[in-house]
């Protein structure tokens, strides 16, 4: 672990100091065994070190790397990486819930997917951990790269490759290369897992790729496939084809999108060689994330469909497909916020969401935010027939939902990854009921 005065540094650690660090050897000198690696000699040589083994190294951060690789070594076992623009965390999650019922599983928690909290999860594997299931985050070029010299995935798994992170990749051909560095993360021998419906994901240099590639999909051509998708009570149904087989399937909430996302965990169930019968039982019961296009009920008798998790285009026209789905007879209202990090492309994506909004039969859409008025004047000059607003804040839009939501009116509200205000309003509107 690196040092952190705020932690609690059990015995039996390794502690790897950097020259930045304000260290309280009196402390540390206290806790047996003890060993520290440091790339500072002096800083080593003036302490009084009477119970704690230490190592000196030229560079700090090839020693980590040693250290990680040799731990990573020592276990011989499945681990899943899995990365993409959406459904990381549900397929991470779907992947728990069906391991877990038959083995010891490593994950990573909720969507807490940064590079700086790889190490920590790489180090709850132990000798009673079967596999491990963890997200990369990207954020920038290189996360990727960097997670999988720590991981070492045996399986890698890219859900989906929409538009995000182009602040931290510049565009979108480079954001794709970002996620690109997966292939050369996999382990020899092991498994890539993409979805063959996915327009981007066909960017990808596959040609140069060296270990299996095993396919995803409902459209194209896959290895594993789906066909008869519906929706059905508060869930989809939908039949799953494998090596000429073929299942009945439901998984709890709506969309298309949770289908391509069961597609994906059973690929990985595949080449683990558990049962996917199995799996698609276990399913059933997977309980729906929460801000998950997560249905309740609101103010005025009002449907609420809470989709605050994340926000980017691929979501947003996910969640669009669904309301339309289900929102047959209702009144559609739409909240929409700021999409961030989408670079110097923000007014263009901005744009591009407001003209598909026009393409829907929305009653009223309301936007919110500097970024967000761009896909309100874009459907407005694309001839939406919604009633819109634009607010610079979240201050006021509650009231003015309070005296128009009926039993009649479906809503969604997609904001800012992360952002409080919105998911404070969210919970407003559903204990209003």
């Amino acid at each position: 672990m690196n040092y952190d005065p705020q932690q609690l540094i059990a015995p039996n650690t390794m502690l790897f100091i950097r020259k930045s660090d304000d260290i309280n050897w009196e402390e540390l000198n206290n806790i047996k065994p003890l060993l520290i690696v440091c790339d500072e000699k002096e800083k080593l040589q003036n302490q009084a070190l009477s119970q704690i083994t230490a190592i000196y190294v030229r560079n700090l951060l090839q020693a980590f790397f040693v250290f990680c690789t040799y731990y990573r070594n020592l276990f011989d076992l499945p681990v899943v990486a899995i990365t993409g623009t959406c459904g990381k965390t549900t397929t991470k999650e779907m992947l728990k819930h069906i391991l877990s019922n038959e083995m010891n599983v490593q994950t990573s928690v909720s969507s807490k997917n940064e590079p700086r909290q790889t190490l920590t999860y790489l180090l709850g594997i132990d000798d009673d951990t079967k596999a491990a299931v963890f997200e990369l985050g990207l954020g920038n070029t290189g996360n990727i790269s960097y997670q999988c010299q720590i991981y070492q995935p045996t399986i890698g798994v890219i859900t989906n490759i929409g538009v995000h992170h182009l602040d931290g990749c510049k565009n979108l051909d480079g954001y794709i290369k970002a996620k690109s560095e997966i292939l050369n993360g996999i382990r020899a021998g092991g498994t890539l897992i993409i979805n063959s419906d996915d327009e981007n994901t066909k960017k990808l240099p596959l040609s140069t790729y060296q270990n299996k590639v095993f396919t995803f999909g409902i459209k194209n051509k896959a290895d594993i496939y789906a066909t008869a998708v519906q929706f059905a009570e508060k869930g989809m149904k939908f039949q799953v084809h494998i090596n000429n087989k073929k299942f009945q399937a439901y998984i709890p909430g709506y969309g298309e999108h949770q289908v391509y996302n069961v597609l994906a965990v059973l690929a990985v169930i595949h080449e683990l060689g558990l049962s996917v019968q199995k799996a698609i039982l276990k399913l059933r019961t997977f309980e729906q994330m929460e801000r998950h296009l997560q249905f309740s009920k609101g103010v005025g008798g009002s449907t609420i469909i809470d989709d605050t998790w994340t926000n980017n285009p691929t979501s947003l026209e996910a969640a669009l497909k669904v309301l339309d789905s289900v929102g047959n007879g209702k009144k559609r209202y739409l909240v929409l916020g700021d999409i961030k990090r989408l670079g110097k492309f923000e007014k263009k994506y901005h744009m591009e969401l407001g003209s598909l909004v026009a393409t829907y039969p929305i009653h009223t859409l309301i936007t919110v935010g500097t970024k967000a008025e761009n896909i309100a004047k874009q459907a407005i000059a694309d001839g939406t027939s919604a009633k819109v607003y634009m607010y610079k804040d979240i201050k006021g839009v509650y009231e003015l939902l309070e005296q128009q939501l009926d039993r009649e009116s479906l809503l969604l509200i997609k904001g800012p990854m992360s952002s409080r205000a919105m998911i404070q309003f969210a919970k407003q509107l559903k204990s209003s009921e």
